[in-house]
């Protein structure tokens, strides 16, 4: 089982090289990195100068060589970190060295990316088996919430299928988006554009399309929920009658605490993503490219890794 690293508190933090926490400081000032990329390269980088405070004699990073690097990694791998783990926190360690040799190569002319090519990448693991959740489950989940008056989570998880979307971009979901026509001459609606995957604090601007069927829902939760002057769609209500916009995360544990349980087997927010594509192509035999337009992917290559198949039937004629 993975051991979860500390975060770094500020008393460690201010125990580490000086130099280290000012270059981290300023790589992490780039207005290239969204806020979500900020926040986990942030985590991760003070992760690593604890690290060199600890074992590498609080060395400052321009004198750090490839030893060090393989020594953090094999770190990480005893912790039983995913392999995808590890090889982010790598990753923000190999783009703060790259800086370095940027930007600070004339003062530090023979500093080199610590984590060179002859530092093998962490052993790629087994993926697990990725579900998707059935038609029929669906109407099963939304019957058992409509009992329980769960209507926000009705609202998020049908307009989640509907569009395929992003928890990310869900959340960013207003009230006001959904007092608007169809798409002119289409039996469908579509969002502004909002955030989108992509990099940058400004993303990939995008539009959700979604069926009248999720606007209800929308609709319906709002008017249990009633006036306030919040004006997101998902969110948290206090005892005091104020609200607050959920982030994203708050839709896992959905998930986690609700969904799974009444339909007895484990989703996660993004296994709607792969549940839209693979109804659409699969079952429903559209076109895959119809599938990319409304996932915003931009190519068909990586909107068929969601579809998922099941290939028995292609082995009838061969036995």
């Amino acid at each position: 089982m993975a051991i979860k690293i500390p975060p770094v508190t500020n008393e460690e933090w201010l125990e580490c090289n000086e130099w280290n926490r000012k270059i981290v400081n300023k790589f992490l000032k780039q207005q290239h990195l969204s806020d979500k990329t900020l926040k986990q390269y942030t985590s991760a980088l003070k992760i690593f100068v604890r690290y060199v405070k600890d074992e590498f004699d609080n060395s400052p990073i321009h004198k750090l060589k490839a030893r060090h690097a393989l020594d953090y990694q094999n770190h990480l791998m005893s912790l039983e970190l995913s392999s995808n783990a590890v090889k982010f926190k790598r990753s923000a360690v190999s783009s703060l060295c790259n800086y370095i040799e940027l930007y600070y190569g004339e003062d530090y002319p023979e500093f080199r990316n610590i984590f060179n090519k002859a530092i093998p990448s962490p052993p790629k693991q087994l993926v697990r088996e990725k579900n998707i959740v059935a038609k029929e489950d669906i109407d099963r989940l939304i019957a058992e919430l409509e009992k329980e008056g769960e209507y926000q989570m009705i609202a998020y998880f049908l307009l989640s299928y509907s569009t395929g979307a992003r928890r990310a971009e869900i959340a960013q979901m207003k009230k006001e988006f959904f007092d608007m026509p169809k798409v002119k001459n289409k039996d469908f609606y579509a969002t502004p554009h909002v955030r989108g995957k992509g990099k940058g604090k400004v993303g990939k601007p995008i539009k959700l399309m979604y069926s009248e069927e999720a606007r209800q829902a929308i609709l319906k939760w709002l008017e249990i929920r009633g006036e306030d002057d919040n004006p997101y769609v998902f969110v948290r209500k206090f005892k005091n009658g104020e609200t607050k916009e959920l982030s994203p995360d708050a839709f896992n544990a959905w998930f986690t605490n609700k969904f799974n349980y009444i339909l007895g087997y484990k989703l996660t927010p993004h296994a709607l993503r792969r549940s839209r594509a693979t109804h659409l192509v699969v079952e429903e035999g559209k076109d895959i490219n119809k599938a990319k337009v409304l996932l915003n992917h931009i190519s068909t290559e990586t909107t068929s890794i969601y579809v998922i198949k099941d290939d028995s039937d292609e082995l009838d004629d061969i036995f």
